[in-house]
């Protein structure tokens, strides 16, 4: 949050990505070191400073990207964005395993320098990043020249107090980002040991299903930005892609289907919503409020998926997967909830809009608290 505020006062994209690239290099530099010499303070400085860095990337890309494409673009952009980012965890997912065995064939031992090397390799990937950002730093400055545009200028002052100024439909794009990913993001986490408990898989067929959510999101993301930017009705398109989450968790909780069924639409959903909610936080606020609103959707996120992730674990060690699973699905209940509202916000305003739809989705928080309460 705070990154993004500092990016926008600054009124210079380019130079807080290139300081967020610097931020992630540095972190893998602390984490390597920490493996090669086996201090593990060493590794927490590194992921302290990773998390300065790496999720202000996201926002830095976010505000960089709506300031240089507007309306329908955006969802062809954000969509590309994100299947860059799922065909960079697929890679990893898949091939870090590969690279340590091949390192420590060479090595001869399995202790923590094996790991270290490893890391090393992985980490060219952040250099590679870091070469992209100063192109892109370069190309950036020509084409303001060329156009004469002042980049990030609107004439408005930006504040930190400008989140209380924001809007019904902006709060409920953040509860639609929040409870949908804390139902995907922490299950991916899991989802290893769940496929091999109750579907009986091998550990290399449970890792294959359990990354087909990024696999798939990697090719579709795109397609799916070009056809929601030549259809338009972006919250119809998220309410479709809550609605195929949810039974995606219901067929996994419930029966005992093919679960790459439910995998598949998983990551088809996947890509379909974050080709269509992220566009529409431009779509909501004034352009010198983008940074800001970028960032808090951010912070809240990350913050809400330690929450769950910290829920989810303890439920799973309690209870089992089936109640982890109808955590999860109430998760999806509650997002789809602020998808319905936030339709009708849009299409009808007032106080007594804001009332009604503020009462609707405390009733229905509260109620799903005391179902969580009562699982645990």
């Amino acid at each position: 949050m705070f990154a993004s505020f500092q990016k926008k006062k600054k009124h210079k994209a380019k130079n807080s990505l290139l300081a967020h690239v610097v931020c992630d290099l540095c972190s893998l530099m602390f984490q390597n070191h920490f493996t090669l010499f086996n201090a593990f303070w060493l590794m927490e400085a590194g992921r302290f400073v990773f998390g300065i860095g790496g999720e202000s990337l996201a926002v830095a890309q976010n505000a960089y990207a709506v300031s240089w494409f507007k309306g329908k673009e955006l969802n062809l952009v954000f969509g590309l964005q994100l299947s860059m980012a799922r065909i960079g965890s697929t890679v990893n997912m898949n091939i870090m395993g590969w690279i340590y065995s091949r390192v420590q064939d060479l090595l001869g031992s399995t202790g923590h320098s094996t790991l270290g090397f490893t890391l090393m390799i992985g980490g060219v990937t952040c250099i590679f990043s870091l070469i992209c950002a100063l192109i892109l730093a370069y190309l950036d400055k020509r084409a303001e020249k060329i156009l004469c545009k002042e980049q990030g200028k609107t004439g408005e002052v930006i504040k930190l107090t400008d989140v209380k100024d924001f809007s019904l439909s902006l709060w409920l794009i953040f509860i639609i980002c929040v409870c949908y990913y804390a139902a995907v993001f922490p299950f991916i986490g899991l989802g290893k040991v769940f496929f091999i408990e109750k579907f009986k898989f091998s550990s290399q067929e449970a890792s294959a299903i359990n990354s087909i959510v990024y696999i798939i999101s990697a090719p579709m993301s795109p397609v799916f930005g070009f056809l929601v930017d030549k259809l338009g009705r972006n919250i119809i398109w998220v309410m479709f892609a809550v609605v195929a989450t949810l039974a995606s968790h219901v067929m996994l909780a419930f029966t005992f289907w093919n679960p790459w069924i439910a995998m598949c639409m998983l990551g088809v959903a996947y890509s379909l919503l974050a080709c269509a909610l992220w566009p529409m936080v431009a779509f909501v606020v004034p352009e010198h409020q983008l940074g800001t609103a970028y960032g808090f959707m951010q912070s809240i996120q990350n913050l809400g998926l330690a929450i769950i992730a910290i829920a989810a674990g303890t439920i799973l060690d309690s209870r089992g997967y089936l109640f982890l699973e109808v955590f999860f699905s109430a998760c999806i209940c509650l997002s789809l909830i602020a998808v319905v509202m936030l339709y009708f916000v849009n299409h009808l305003t007032g106080r007594c809009m804001f009332i009604l739809s503020l009462y609707i989705f405390s009733s229905v928080l509260f109620e799903s608290v005391i179902l969580v309460t009562t699982m645990i």
